[in-house]
């Protein structure tokens, strides 16, 4: 059975008279896994990023992801013990470990779940969990649920103790609360990942919150390294992350797991690297973590380039986690749009390194071209030889008012 992005398609509401859409996705490669029963078999992105030799140095311990989505159950097999108090911004009955749908849980379970009993292990299992649950559009129905609760959501995650923020939500609608509250999760030193968006095909319009010059861009990836047909591609794509052929909870029943793609899971696999790379340099500012991510992307176009595919490249937090590389640059800095942040790490004390030349995000100096851009086919894309690890992988991969717009789940 596969879940995902055809579930996910169909929780589409208008509020008002405008539509939602989706959040997405691009594709990733590692080796094969064995046939196996248990769920973590099926992981097959946890050995193409050599997964069990990064935990050897981290696990993710001592960092705090916020998860924005469907609420997140504490109770699963993998995340028991792992999630904290957190925020419930729907206004809905219910709290924030009341996932309605799955999904939220699942994104945990691939950030920080432990893999108990042969369930979803995440790649930075030593990280933790603050749920912070808003409502899709059939949520938001059935129960009346407020308009801002992004908004609020994203706030809320800003003024916790978490360093990442995950959203694996989106709308092609700009809005500037949302704006404004994105703005407010980079002044207090957060690092925050969304989805880019799953239609591809349909129109490539941009989605937001990932299209904020603040907010790095998750494309997804799948191990045959082929850019998905459904993925979105534009100048909003920072890094692309495994996202197909992942197991996720089937519903909110919790009794099993399914097969899904998107940027959904991308994006959480994506926060559980910078779990990883943080919790290895707990000294560092976001903007030294994202610009490391950045500087040992995998990619074969060289460093200043981007892909409106793959953005800076194929994420691989091994790369400084196992060899010790990429290039923290300046701590103030963000790699995003190359302006000067505030936060409430002093670094005033720290040596500001020469950041890497990284071309600045759209919305923040005037847009670039964007290099190295492949060529889509009509099903059948190009693929890009890269190095992960030590292992060879082939990858490829306005504003309204709040009230009339919903985000909705990246598959």
């Amino acid at each position: 059975m596969t879940a995902g992005m055809g579930r996910a398609r169909k929780r589409m509401r208008v509020l008002g008279m405008l539509a939602v859409a989706a959040s997405g996705s691009v594709v990733f490669v590692g080796a094969a896994q064995p046939a196996a029963a248990d769920t973590q078999s099926k992981q097959w992105h946890l050995r193409a990023m050599q997964a069990e030799e990064m935990w050897k140095v981290t696990t993710g311990e001592g960092i705090k992801v916020a998860v924005i989505d469907t609420g997140v159950n504490s109770s699963t097999p993998s995340l028991q013990g792992q999630v904290l108090k957190g925020f419930d911004a729907t206004g809905a009955p219910g709290e924030e470990t009341d996932d309605y749908d799955g999904h939220g849980t699942t994104m945990a379970e691939l950030i920080a779940g432990t893999g108990k009993g042969g369930s979803l292990k995440g790649l930075a299992p030593g990280a933790k969990i603050i749920p912070l649950r808003i409502a899709d559009s059939g949520f938001a129905k059935k129960n009346s649920a407020k308009a801002n609760d992004t908004v609020d959501a994203i706030r809320a995650a800003a003024d916790s103790d978490a360093r990442i923020i995950s959203m694996s939500f989106g709308s092609p609608y700009s809005m500037g609360q949302e704006r404004e509250a994105v703005e407010y999760a980079e002044s207090k030193g957060k690092l925050f990942f969304a989805s880019v968006g799953n239609d591809g095909d349909k129109g490539n319009k941009k989605e937001y919150p990932a299209a904020y010059p603040s907010v790095v861009g998750v494309a997804s990836a799948d191990r045959d390294g082929k850019v998905a047909f459904y993925s979105q591609h534009a100048d909003t794509v920072d890094l692309a992350s495994p996202g197909n052929d992942v197991p996720g909870w089937c519903d909110n029943s919790f009794k099993s797991y399914c097969q899904s793609q998107g940027t959904s899971p991308a994006t959480a696999i994506a926060s559980a690297s910078a779990a990883l790379v943080w919790s290895l340099h707990p000294d560092w500012t976001a903007n030294q973590v994202l610009n490391v991510l950045f500087d040992t992307a995998g990619r074969d176009w060289k460093d200043g380039e981007r892909s409106k595919y793959l953005g800076h490249g194929l994420i691989r937090p091994s790369m400084n986690v196992l060899k010790g590389k990429g290039e923290p640059g300046d701590p103030d800095i963000s790699p995003l749009t190359k302006e000067r942040t505030t936060g409430p790490a002093d670094s005033s004390e720290k040596p500001a390194d020469s950041a890497s030349e990284q071309p600045a995000k759209n919305g923040a100096e005037a847009d670039k071209p964007v290099a190295a851009e492949e060529t889509k086919s009509s099903g059948d894309d190009s693929q890009l030889g890269l190095i992960l690890g030590v292992a060879a992988v082939v990858v490829v991969l306005g504003g309204v008012a709040y009230a009339v717009v919903r985000r909705r789940k990246a598959a």
